[in-house]
């Protein structure tokens, strides 16, 4: 069975939480990457929302100027449930200063 990479961008994310991606499978989540395009340090969280809650990966993590943050690491891999609606958000404190790379398989299984 072939599969569906996908990839999913944003740029310049800030105060208001950008959804990266909304699930309408199940799909797996490879590969997140936050770059800070701001001329000063900023904080990020990247957190997924199941319809009820948000569940961080990361939540505040200090980017200095010019620094990006995998927050996926050693191979990790993230399922998000399309029967939920699961999203990926990314939301920083500083306006307009992170970019967002999220590398995904689409309909992993029906």
């Amino acid at each position: 069975m072939a599969q569906n990479f996908r990839r999913y961008t944003s740029n310049n994310v800030g105060t208001v939480a950008a959804t990266i991606v909304t699930a309408n499978s199940y799909d797996a989540i490879v590969g997140i990457s936050l770059s800070n395009v701001h001329t000063s340090a900023i904080n990020v969280s990247c957190y997924i929302n199941d319809g009820s809650n948000d569940i961080y990966l990361v939540k505040d993590a200090p980017l200095p100027v010019g620094s990006s943050l995998q927050v996926l690491d050693g191979g990790a891999k993230l399922v998000l449930d399309g029967t939920t609606s699961d999203a990926l958000k990314v939301v920083s404190d500083t306006a307009s200063s992170c970019d967002v790379w999220v590398s995904a398989v689409d309909a992993i299984s029906t």
